[in-house]
């Protein structure tokens, strides 16, 4: 790509291409200076982590690492509210000279004594301050385990030593504490859905989506699920990995010591949606669960499908840009956007894979803009470059979308509308118009809209 005009930092340039079959460099650290949207270690195990609905979390660090809590993510329970709790051990000056240990063991302490229901399941994240102190976090586990008989997993997370994705191997290797116990069960029919976090619902809907064809979801990793629907986990047939990015390590771990097969979906958009359930019923290798697959997506299809082609004419011509957390997502994103007659002028992730990026460059048209671990001034220029209309992404590019005069679709961990499925398909189709449309857009640009 021609980037020497352009405002980047020299070290960026080859992570950003505007040309056909050029990849961008990727899965690396951030650049220093660019003021990178990826977030820390600590950050990418808690979100995997916090939707285990009675799971209690202790923070073991200083107090602002505690408000990344449960509002993080729009994930739901049909059961218990435990994780919408949050503790910390408040570390201070004289804990970091003197050592936090101690507090933390107290902190376990007064958690199983006080808390209600009692704690069976407690997870406790080392931040940045304990990564250097270098508390023993490991051995307070243990103690507190022996001690009060409920499962404590050390995550030791410092924020510092790498970026989001290894913090979501972090999580895994947790959770995968958690199962190791359990891997003796007999396997039976049904899957795991992994890589879901049950925002705004979406884990109800694609349950509901296999159960009507006859396939059980045995538990959800991580979105609504308890400390016995995941101890049941080793029993599946088949993992479905919705988020790879968060979710491929823990699928291979599974299917490497617990010898459950993993399989790869995206739930977003209509074709994808289709393509998923038949994936999904074919590997688990039923005819009938097969046949039923086929004939549900084929009716829900010809349902949705019409109600769909009703916003084509009022987005055609609309140009789009996407920078969301993991590249599962942008390609479905790139996807629905063309399902919807929208072009994708941009698109970029935080924590895209190689081989992701060689799908989007194949989905991109000639000269859309592909780019790795983005800065807010880098999003700014190419979106201005590129005329987009709309950007779709999180809570950080928000603000920046609407003091460009952009529409803006959330589709980031805080939202409480399903984008997941058929039924997000819809949900989507319509956020997308209403954004793009909206009458506000001819008092910021002076145009119609």
């Amino acid at each position: 790509m021609g980037t020497s005009a352009l405002s980047v930092l020299e070290e960026r340039k080859s992570s950003i291409s505007n040309e056909r079959g050029r990849g961008v460099c990727c899965e690396r650290e951030s650049v220093s200076g660019a003021v990178s949207q990826r977030a820390c270690v600590y950050c990418g195990a808690r979100v995997v982590l916090n939707p285990i609905t009675d799971a209690y979390h202790i923070v073991h660090g200083p107090i602002g690492c505690a408000s990344y809590t449960w509002d993080i993510r729009g994930s739901l329970s049909s059961d218990a509210d435990v994780y919408r709790n949050s503790f910390s051990t408040d570390l201070r000056e004289t804990d970091i000279v003197f050592g936090g240990a101690r507090k933390l063991a107290a902190a376990i302490d007064e958690l199983m004594e006080k808390a209600r229901p009692a704690p069976r399941l407690i997870f406790v994240y080392a931040t940045c301050i304990v990564g250097v102190i270098g508390d023993d976090v490991e051995a307070v586990c243990r103690e507190a385990e022996r001690k009060h008989g409920a499962r404590c997993i050390p995550v030791k997370a410092p924020g510092f030593s790498g970026t989001k994705t290894q913090g979501y191997k972090l999580a895994c290797d947790a959770i995968m504490a958690l199962l190791g116990p359990h891997r003796g069960q007999p396997k039976r029919f049904g899957v795991n859905i992994l890589g879901d976090y049950n925002l705004a619902g979406e884990m109800w809907i694609i349950k509901g989506y296999l159960e009507q064809i006859g396939i059980p979801a045995i538990s959800g990793i991580t979105g609504d699920s308890t400390y016995e629907s995941l101890a049941r986990a080793p029993s599946a047939a088949l993992n479905v990995v919705q988020c790879a990015g968060s979710s491929t390590y823990l699928a291979e771990r599974m299917r490497d010591e617990m010898g459950v097969p993993w399989v790869n979906v995206s739930f977003f958009g209509v074709e994808d949606t289709v393509a998923s359930i038949l994936r999904v019923a074919d590997a688990l290798g039923s005819p009938a669960a097969s046949a039923g697959a086929r004939e549900f997506t084929a009716r829900r299809r010809a349902e949705v499908l019409p109600l769909l082609e009703r916003y084509k004419p009022r987005l055609a011509g609309k140009r789009a840009a996407i920078f969301v957390g993991g590249g599962f997502k942008a390609i479905s994103l790139m996807r629905q956007f063309k399902e919807l007659g929208v072009k994708t002028v941009v698109v970029g992730t935080q924590t895209g894979r190689k081989e992701e990026y060689e799908t989007i460059g194949s989905l991109a048209d000639s000269g859309t803009v592909i780019l790795d671990d983005a800065n807010p001034a880098e999003l700014e220029r190419f979106m201005l470059e590129t005329r987009a209309d709309i950007l779709v992404g999180g809570v950080k590019e928000r603000p920046l979308a609407y003091k460009l005069g952009l529409a803006f679709c959330d589709h980031n961990h805080e939202r409480r509308r399903p984008l997941a499925g058929f039924e997000g398909a819809l949900c989507f189709a319509e956020e997308i118009h209403k954004s793009v449309r909206s009458p506000v857009w001819r008092h910021v640009k002076g145009g119609a809209s």
